[in-house]
């Protein structure tokens, strides 16, 4: 029997978690210290799995691991990571440890002991990477909604002072998702059945491989992709479901916020991949056109509701439902561009998110305010801060150069192949991007030093360490992606094949009469 590598990774910082609650004391150093050694140990389980990882492998997933689960459901505790799994994975366990770190002082003052945010957090951690490593329907189910239950716990015991509110409409948008995609997911179980589970001993199933296998017809099929696809499409959050994302960032600490958009808000995106293209091809094929409209949408929205924020947190909030229209634009033009820019960009997006919440949280936390207009001046004062603040609004804006601009760009290049005019609309995402970002940068940082900002703080030792590892990946991935599309790109081969999508054949204009003339007298 193999390592169970992704069980490992699941169960320590749970584990973790609860060594930290029967731990004496309300919040300790001692609490932080576990806290961030279970993720650094997680990561280093990561990392031995990254390296064993074979892209040239033709299986569908690696890692596998299988175990009957609940029989009568066809369910089992089935885990196993292709390309976008494995690149999801990394992306929790590196931004576990950052946000530990960077929020050490965090969680002072919450409803709850500090101890219970870091605790949260470890477990919060080990249900992502459940999400993304589940090859059975049910138990990704029960992970979805599993996730729930830190992060609820996360925004409404620590944050702002509407933290109370913002958690209930969090879940409320969350459980309905989840509600819509049961009644799915019990459509797969009937479905499954009458289809003898395309298993020759026949009965229900749940484990992906054998459901692909499965023609669930038009009719069916397209009800059961709807249930998934507006779950995911609440998670991701796309326009206009989109609304819950806003005030939970203004409400929660930025290492909530960290985890809960450069994270979770993945597995809206990432079951899109897995389940809907995968299971329902043909139903993925007739909401193409729709899809597409919502993502674009998503885009120009996004960013000016960004442009008009004076909110900092809600700023970067649109942002990112900017970016996630740029995601399902690439995931639904089917090509192989925008798949794996779409891939790629799930990654970027979380590093460079992560910077961007992490660095103005610093800030915000040593003007006490969140306003844009309640600052000035404050490279002056904060150079070191200014300036990583420069480079993750640059990152968030797609410099070249830097990680998320390769996303960006393959993105772009699959949506001029599937149709000009929503390439066009997309293009004037990136434009408005510059916009928001410079404006932001040059309100907060530039110009004359506000009186309130002028004995502002630059950063400490331990908040550069926590930007640092983030800050150094995206410039590296800014220059050389080769490590994660060599991943990430047999796994979209593979997903193109199951939508039987292939590339458009280059047109080769062909020569002219004259061009012709002259070729047949050089032969003679």
């Amino acid at each position: 029997m193999s390592f169970p590598w992704l069980s490992v990774m699941l169960f320590l910082p749970i584990a973790g978690a609860l060594v930290v609650m029967v731990l004496p004391g309300a919040g300790s150093a001692l609490h932080k210290q576990v806290a961030l050694g279970t993720s650094l140990l997680t990561l280093a389980v990561g990392v031995a799995l990254a390296i064993r990882y074979d892209s040239g492998s033709s299986a569908a997933y690696q890692f596998t691991e299988q175990h009957e689960w609940i029989k009568s459901f066809g369910a089992h505790y089935a885990l196993g990571v292709d390309g976008v799994g494995l690149t999801l994975v990394m992306l929790t366990v590196i931004l576990a440890p950052v946000v530990i770190l960077a929020s050490w002082n965090d969680a002072e003052g919450g409803r709850w002991s500090p101890k219970a945010f870091f605790a949260w957090m470890l477990a919060l951690e080990g249900l992502a990477v459940g999400v993304f490593a589940a090859t059975d329907v049910f138990l990704f189910y029960v992970f979805f909604e599993a996730t729930l239950i830190p992060i609820y716990f996360l925004i409404g015991g620590f944050g702002g002072p509407t933290r109370a509110r913002a958690s209930v409409k969090f879940l409320l948008y969350s459980l309905a998702g989840g509600l819509i995609m049961l009644a799915s997911v019990i459509g797969l179980y009937v479905e499954s059945a009458r289809h003898q589970g395309g298993r020759a001993s026949g009965g229900a199933t749940y484990l992906v491989t054998e459901l692909a296998k499965i023609d669930f017809g038009t009719d069916v099929g397209r009800w059961l992709f709807l249930g998934f696809f507006v779950a995911f499409a609440i998670k991701a959050p796309m326009f206009p479901v989109h609304t819950w994302l806003p005030d939970t960032t203004e409400a929660a600490t930025p290492g909530t916020s960290v985890m809960l958009v450069s994270v979770l808000d993945k597995i809206g995106t990432f079951g899109m991949l897995r389940f809907c293209l995968e299971l329902f091809p043909e139903a993925s094929k007739w909401a193409t056109p729709a899809v597409v409209v919502f993502a674009v949408i998503s885009i120009v929205y996004g960013a000016l509701m960004a442009i008009g924020s004076d909110n900092i947190p809600r700023l970067i909030a649109y942002t990112s439902v900017s970016h996630f229209g740029f995601i399902v634009l690439g995931i639904f033009v089917m090509n192989s561009q925008g798949l794996s820019g779409a891939n790629l960009y799930m990654f970027n997006h979380g590093l460079s998110t992560a910077a961007l919440f992490l660095v103005t949280g610093f800030l915000i936390s040593r003007r006490g305010s969140a306003l844009i207009s309640d600052f000035g001046g404050v490279e002056k004062v904060a150079p070191v801060l200014a300036g990583i603040f420069l480079i993750a609004g640059l990152s968030s804006l797609s410099l070249p150069g830097l990680s998320p601009f390769v996303s960006e760009f393959l993105v772009i290049v699959g949506a001029f192949s599937y149709s000009h005019v929503a390439a066009a609309f997309a293009v004037s995402g990136i434009v408005l991007a510059a916009i928001y970002i410079l404006f932001m940068y040059q309100r907060t940082m530039t110009g004359p030093t506000r009186d309130e900002v002028a004995g502002m703080k630059d950063l400490g030792t331990r908040e550069v360490a926590a930007l640092a590892p983030v800050l150094l990946l995206i410039v590296i991935l800014g220059f050389f992606p080769k490590p994660l599309l060599s991943v990430i790109n047999p796994s979209v081969d593979h997903t193109l094949e199951r939508v039987q999508k292939h590339d458009p054949a280059p047109e080769v204009p062909l020569p002219t009469s004259t061009g012709s003339s002259l070729q047949e007298g050089a032969h003679e």
